[in-house]
């Protein structure tokens, strides 16, 4: 059906892959698991459609930064997709269904901790040719490269805004 479609003219799909780590997407209720993400996305390459691939930061709080992290930086590795963005979890609605998924352990990340879990995701990339971007309403640092050519002075961006934060402490 892919092919199809990309034979139609169909040349990208967005996908809200979120993270890459199965239990988080247990506990947000996703219905999906890492290596479902990982099929999914080598299918659309197979097909020849370009994936523009979102991941939420801080989706899992300080409790499961760090898996979070690692997990999605994994999942990209092995998905190769075209494109990849971060965008900051935001409720607009309110959190409290959210927050009881994640059955009381979660709590908004302040910048700082953004800042250093986006770090660790981009520090675990290793991209041939992916356009990064983070630069969306949500994000408080914008971010924009080519992983992996552009990956030091992402990570440098990323240090300086958490060194300007750390100053202020």
């Amino acid at each position: 059906d892919l092919k199809e479609l990309q034979e139609l003219g169909l040349k990208i799909l967005y996908v809200g892959c979120e993270t890459g780590d199965s239990e988080l997407l247990s506990l947000i209720e996703k219905g999906e698991t890492f290596e479902s993400s990982l099929e999914a996305l080598q299918k659309i390459k197979n097909s020849g459609i370009k994936s523009s691939v979102m991941i939420l930061n801080g989706l899992g709080g300080p409790k499961y930064s760090q898996q979070h992290a690692l997990a999605s930086a994994l999942l990209m590795n092995h998905a190769q997709p075209e494109y990849l963005s971060t965008l900051i979890l935001e409720f607009p609605l309110g959190s409290q269904s959210f927050e009881e998924s994640l059955k009381g352990q979660w709590r908004e990340m302040s910048k700082l901790e953004l800042f250093q879990e986006m770090r660790l995701l981009i520090e675990n990339l290793n991209l041939d040719k992916t356009i990064f971007r983070s630069d969306h309403a949500s994000n408080h640092l914008i971010l924009k490269g080519v992983l992996g050519r552009d990956k030091s002075r992402i990570i440098s961006e990323i240090d300086a805004a958490i060194s300007s934060i750390e100053i202020f402490k």
